[in-house]
């Protein structure tokens, strides 16, 4: 299966850029499940940009800056709001039809978030990420020069390397794929972009969809690719906290239309925190919220927007009220339960302004990359933005030097080759392990650390994914087997990073250093050991006090 673009992944980040290469040459997307099961059909809020005549630039920046806790890269900030707007209106060209304001339909309605001084998100009431990725995949499967592939698994990327200038450098050829008739195929392609999404799922409670395993920085990783911030995982403060309620979100945008966070008594608390209350950024409000739940011994805390109009709260967020209705709560009389849950990842594959990873060939965009947007904390709505501005950069990047990329003669790969191994019949050997490793996250790895609570998670993490690798060798691959695969050394990274970083900031609250520590000011990249004494050896390659550079 050759093809120019291989890309890896169906959301915002993976369409994008698939539209736009498909002008430069043929391209191949695919996708672990259905086209729909992606975090950004989930997304509720919007997409943030400078859209009206009281903000500008320089308010979404410092917006950006202040939540990033002091890691964001100020030129890639700068970048990012700076191109938005035009990004807004790509979007609209294809036909996502974000609200427009009753009053004057040439302009769209904005909603304001958690940490935003103005009103900037735009939004399809509170099903954004559905119309986006509705209008993206009609452009997509409408376009001739891609083809679409449903319930493929990526297993790893295919990685060639290649001497000069006494330096080896690698380069990726694109990857082993997982069929839906169980075969390991090798893709190839000139260029291989990683556009996975997130890791949520490897805690026991998060608002990600089932396929947020972090699969493109887990093969980038083991591939040699440098990754960076990945002590930083964003939980949101607001869940639903229902038996029956999976991962259902109550978008922070509901804080932004006035409601409030109270106990069941109806005690309000935001006060104690922040003096931007329930608009404070989310690292704030979610630990606040986790900090009053242990004080107080409860579950859960409560939501009330009930003071506002019952019709403006149906029109508003149409999906959320339906939704909690289903569970017998009428969010126009009555507060939600909610709880913080695991959101985003602020870290992942280290990438340049234009998408590209320290592996040549290798593009990481999205919720997959780390650019340096979101420093230690990501600002609300600024992800979806992330995801469209890079596709573009990374379009750019590839029409710039098309000439030279479509001449690149692709190397012949090794067939998959299984060896010895033998169908997997009990299931429960992945069950388990996958239960261990996202309880063991939540308990140990969760909102508030401690380093000997992160130093016990290791120890049980190693064992845990040396068990795997050896199901991995033993058995024939499966989908469930390469996401438990991918969580476990997920796992292994975000302990790895928050166990270096003794001090707390933005995302990343640990009790023994409860201060910010100047020495720490700096990401935290690193990189599989090459030739290490076991696979776990991972090797820090970042100058402390500065933010690195991808070589």
């Amino acid at each position: 299966m050759d093809a120019d673009f291989l890309v890896i992944g169906s959301g915002i980040a993976g369409l994008s850029y698939a539209l736009r290469v498909a002008r430069l040459g043929k391209v191949i997307v695919v996708t672990k499940k259905r086209d729909i099961d992606t975090a950004t059909n989930l997304a509720q809020g919007g997409i943030a940009a400078v859209l009206s005549n009281d903000d500008s630039f320089e308010l979404h920046e410092q917006d950006t800056l202040i939540s990033g806790a002091g890691l964001c890269d100020l030129d890639v900030v700068r970048i990012v709001v700076g191109e938005g707007p035009e990004r807004i209106k790509d979007l609209v060209d294809i036909g996502v039809q974000f609200v427009k304001e009753e009053k004057n339909k040439n302009h769209l309605s904005l909603g304001r978030e958690g940490g935003h001084s103005r009103r900037r998100v735009a939004h399809a009431y509170d099903l954004t990420g559905k119309e986006i990725e509705r209008a993206l995949l009609e452009k997509v499967k409408a376009t001739e020069n891609i083809t679409f592939y449903e319930n493929h698994s990526v297993v790893d990327l295919l990685v060639s390397e290649k001497s000069g200038d006494g330096k080896t450098q690698k380069f990726c050829v694109g990857a082993y794929v997982l069929e839906e008739n169980g075969a390991v195929v090798p893709y190839r392609a000139k260029i291989t972009t990683l556009c996975t999404g997130g890791c949520g799922k490897v805690y026991l409670y998060t608002s990600n969809p089932d396929i947020s395993t972090g699969d493109g920085i887990a093969m980038a990783f083991r591939a040699g690719a440098k990754v960076a911030n990945m002590e930083f995982v964003q939980f949101h403060p607001t869940c639903l906290f229902h038996p029956q309620a999976k991962n259902f979100l109550i978008s922070e945008a509901v804080r932004g239309e006035g409601a409030i966070l109270i106990h069941k008594d109806g005690t309000r608390f935001m006060e104690k925190y922040d003096q931007r209350l329930e608009l404070a950024t989310r690292d704030t409000v979610a630990r606040a919220i986790d900090k009053e739940m242990k004080e107080r011994g409860v579950d859960c805390v409560y939501l009330d927007i009930s003071s506002k109009d019952p019709e403006f709260i149906k029109k508003r967020f149409p999906n959320i009220y339906q939704k909690c209705l289903t569970y017998g709560i009428d969010i126009t009389k009555e507060p939600i339960p909610v709880v913080p849950a695991a959101h985003y990842m602020c870290g992942g594959v280290l990438a340049d302004i234009w998408g590209r990873t320290s592996i040549e060939g290798l593009f990481a965009l999205g919720e997959t990359a780390c650019t340096g947007l979101h420093g230690g904390n990501r600002l609300a709505s600024n992800s979806l933005l992330e995801a469209v501005v890079f596709s573009e950069r990374a379009y750019q990047y590839c029409e710039k030097y098309w000439s030279i990329i479509s001449q690149i003669r692709v190397a012949a790969v090794d067939e998959w080759k299984a060896g010895k191994a033998i169908p997997l019949e009990e299931e429960i050997l992945i069950n388990h392990n996958w239960d261990l490793i996202r309880r063991t996250m939540w308990n140990y790895v969760g909102i508030v650390r401690s380093t000997k609570r992160l130093e016990l998670a290791r120890q049980r993490m190693v064992d845990i994914a040396m068990e795997i690798e050896q199901h991995y060798r033993d058995y024939y691959v499966t989908a469930n087997m390469v996401e438990l695969r991918n969580i476990a050394w997920i796992a292994l990274m975000i302990i790895h990073a928050a166990l270096k970083r003794k001090e707390s900031r933005g995302l990343h609250y640990i009790v023994d250093y409860p201060g910010q520590d100047e020495r720490f000011h700096c990401w935290e990249v690193f990189c599989k050991k090459e030739n290490g004494k076991s696979p776990w050896e991972i090797e820090s390659c970042s100058d402390k006090g500065k933010v690195p550079e991808l070589a």
